[in-house]
């Protein structure tokens, strides 16, 4: 999946309304895995003896909404090992089995909160920065991840390993297999780092194993507990395999042509050390990737899109640049859709090398690309490297390195530092994060200040969240392998957030919790003059007890224009300074339910005119989770002196999932500006852990403009089948 760096867990991993729980006297909760006197069958039903001697977690802690107090939903954690594996036993009882949620089969779902599921987190160099995430829905889907740093969560690694779950009518079950070839672990390291987090989507119950505390969370390593019993696990030869081979079809309608391509290819990964992999590639083929999702864009600036070809999502946390320190989109210094992607067309990647992990407390992501030539685009190299170092349990530094030119045509670098300190024990555990940043760029680059640097003080805490940053960003800091839309400006942020809990007992005991939210954003140009301006409010943003969300915002804006901006086609708003205020709703039904709705409302000026912006969208979740549909409607209408426009972007999923491991995804997009319709169809069966079969058919339509509403004609078609194997040792 794209990178989701921040984790809807944390956000539920906050919800919490005071301390309680936890092991007594503050000492770590402590578990031992069994050894596995026989084979044990992955199949959820948690029959084989050995289950009944294993390492046992009796029981989890209410975590929220009231921390610690008893809950109908017992669950038992059981843990064996063998040689080769790590073996997960669970048992989640429920008073009430046909109430518990099952909404979706995919891998790695984006919003994970509409079914009951189970996370398992191994910090497995027991260092409090980085860790694996394991986690296994009640419908049998699976998600995994890494953390790279604390309450961070990135699900673009995907390990082989197997997972069954089983309902009857005590509740469910899950019988989880995680090779231990999957995994880097330090050697001879007698306890790792491990936690488990529950959650029961009807109630909204999060239950934890350690750290219940009203500002804990599991992806915060240094509440985790402990599990032992891990000595003498075989991490193999640290060798994987995995070729392609792949035909495609490709079809152009108006001009009658044809073409078919066969071709192959090999990914090959190597344990240079039990904690570090280095991972080459050749002839690298990106057929089975999942569409990107349009977006409308009524700024002067670029969008971001995230990555979502999987040998680059691979290890990409190690690339994490600033976490923590509030850069998030605007500014990314290594951004690895700029290679093999140029202006929305593929680059052929001839090979490939990274080398990803960690040397003792150093973290390693390095990577170097050869990239073919194509419409006109030469042959590129292109590296990026990053170090980090772990100081102490909170405190990490790191360094970046970029070189290279995806178009081919200049000299480029980048070299960046960053350093970030984090505690969760202030006034006994409330959390601060202090941080900060530089980069610098090097190369053919035009005159001006060719650096930036940035800092950020955050309170990241339950019942009163605060944050101050500012950036500035040189207007010849240039990354080519990198993404900054605002060049030339210095950033000041502000956000504070009051977040009360109302008592169950009174009049407001219908409400969850209450987010009253000021933020104010300023981005200047270097002399010193503003260019925008932005007031954040929510006088009014609850979330019910039910799961519902309703909010209401008041958004005064202040932007300067230099140039004419031409925001829709035909409509230029000309130079000058603008002040005006945009209103916004956005209410939200519970995700509990099979059907899902809601919708944001935009409202107020624009510039010099109106803007009213409406984006809904409707959830349908049948069968059991074997069934997935998603509307959304986007629609934008502005009525400016310059002229009226109208944007709109209209999107249909629909997955059906036979099971886990076998599912079918349909994704149909339409948006009036490209005036294009595009559908992507594909079909992915994982018959073995870590072995797939891809079918793949792309269509797209586009809207003649001399035609009428309804007409489509048809442009192009692409089918793709690919076959990836994975052979470990």
């Amino acid at each position: 999946m794209a990178s989701r760096i921040v984790s809807p867990i944390v956000l539920l991993c906050l919800a919490v309304v005071r301390p309680a729980g936890g092991a007594p006297n503050g000492e770590r909760l402590r578990v031992a895995a069994v050894r596995a006197e026989s084979a044990i069958t992955i199949d959820g039903l948690l029959d084989e003896r050995d289950w009944q001697r294993a390492g046992l977690i009796p029981d989890l802690t209410q975590h929220a909404p009231h921390p610690g107090e008893p809950t109908p939903y017992k669950t038992e954690i059981r843990l064996l090992v063998d040689d080769q594996n790590i073996y997960i036993g669970a048992t989640c009882h429920d008073p009430a089995p046909d109430r518990i949620s099952q909404h979706s089969m995919q891998r790695d779902i984006d919003d994970p909160f509409g079914d009951d599921f189970l996370t398992f987190v191994f910090d497995t160099f027991r260092d409090n920065h980085s860790a694996y995430m394991f986690e296994v829905h009640a419908t049998g889907s699976v998600s995994d991840g890494l953390v790279p740093g604390p309450g961070i969560l990135s699900l673009d690694w995907d390990g082989i390993w197997d997972a069954r779950t089983h309902i009857d009518d005590g509740g469910w079950t899950a019988e989880i297999r995680i090779p231990t070839r999957t995994l880097h672990f330090k050697v001879g390291l007698a306890e790792w780092g491990f936690n488990v987090l529950r959650y029961i989507t009807r109630d909204r119950v999060i239950l934890h194993w350690s750290g219940v505390t009203i500002d804990s969370d599991v992806l915060d390593l240094s509440s985790a507990g402990r599990l032992s019993g891990i000595g003498g696990l075989d991490q193999g030869h640290g060798l994987t395999v995995s070729p392609y081979a792949l035909g495609r079809f490709e079809r152009v309608p108006a001009d009658g042509t044809e073409n078919v391509v066969g071709r192959g290819g090999l990914d090959l990964s190597y344990s240079l050390t039990p904690q570090l992999t280095g991972v080459a590639t050749a002839y690298t083929d990106f057929a089975e990737t999942e569409v990107d999702t349009r977006q409308i864009n009524l700024t002067r600036f670029d969008l971001y899109f995230p990555e979502k070809r999987p040998f680059f999502l691979d290890g990409s946390s190690l690339f994490n640049f600033g976490l923590g320190l509030g850069l998030d989109q605007d500014f990314v210094p290594f951004y690895s859709r700029r290679i093999g992607l140029l202006n929305g067309q593929t680059v052929p990647i001839d090979w490939g090398a990274k080398v990803l992990g960690h040397v003792g407390k150093f973290g390693i992501g390095a990577l170097d690309i050869e990239t073919g030539t194509s419409n006109g685009v030469p042959r590129s190299n292109l590296s990026a490297g990053r170090v980090t170092y772990d100081v102490s349990d909170g405190f990490r530094v790191g360094a970046i390195g970029t070189h290279g030119d995806p178009e081919g045509l200049r000299a480029n670098s980048l070299a960046g530092l960053d350093a970030n300190w984090h505690s969760s024990t202030i006034h006994g555990d409330k959390k601060l994060s202090i941080g900060g940043w530089a980069a610098r760029s090097s190369g053919d680059l035009p005159s001006g200040k060719r650096d930036g640097w940035g800092f950020k003080v955050d309170l990241p805490n339950d019942f009163w969240e605060a944050y101050a940053r500012c950036m500035e960003f040189g207007d010849a800091l240039d990354p080519a392998l990198g993404f900054l839309p605002r060049p030339g400006t210095r950033w000041y942020d502000v956000w504070n957030a009051f977040k009360p809990r109302p008592s169950r007992d009174g009049r407001f005991a219908w409400i969850r919790q209450a987010f009253f939210e000021t933020g104010y954003k300023q981005v200047d140009d270097l002399m010193g003059r503003t260019e925008s301006s932005r007031l954040f409010t929510a006088p009014f943003n609850i979330e019910t007890e039910a799961g519902q969300h309703f909010e209401a915002n008041w958004v005064p804006t202040f932007e300067r224009l230099t140039a004419p901006f031409e925001v829709a086609p035909g409509v230029t708003i000309p130079p000058g300074r603008y002040h005006f205020t945009r209103y916004r709703a956005e209410v939200e039904s519970a995700q509990a339910h099979l059907w899902r709705v809601g919708a944001t409302v935009w409202l107020g000026d624009f510039y010099d005119g109106r803007l009213t912006q409406t984006d809904a969208f409707v959830n349908w979740d049948v069968l059991k989770g074997h069934l997935h549909q998603r509307l959304e409607l986007q629609n934008d209408y502005g009525r400016m002196p310059e002229g009226n426009f109208a944007v709109r972007l209209y999107q249909l999923q629909n997955v059906f999932a036979f099971s886990p491991r076998l599912l079918l995804f349909g994704y149909l997009q339409y948006d009036n500006d490209s005036r294009e319709m595009g559908m992507n169809a594909r079909l992915r069966w994982t018959f073995r852990p870590g072995n797939d079969l891809f079918f793949v058919w792309n269509r797209s339509w586009v809207h003649p403009l001399d035609e009428g509403p309804f007409t489509l004609a048809h442009e192009s078609d692409q089918v793709a089948v690919k076959i990836r194997f994975a052979w470990t040792g």
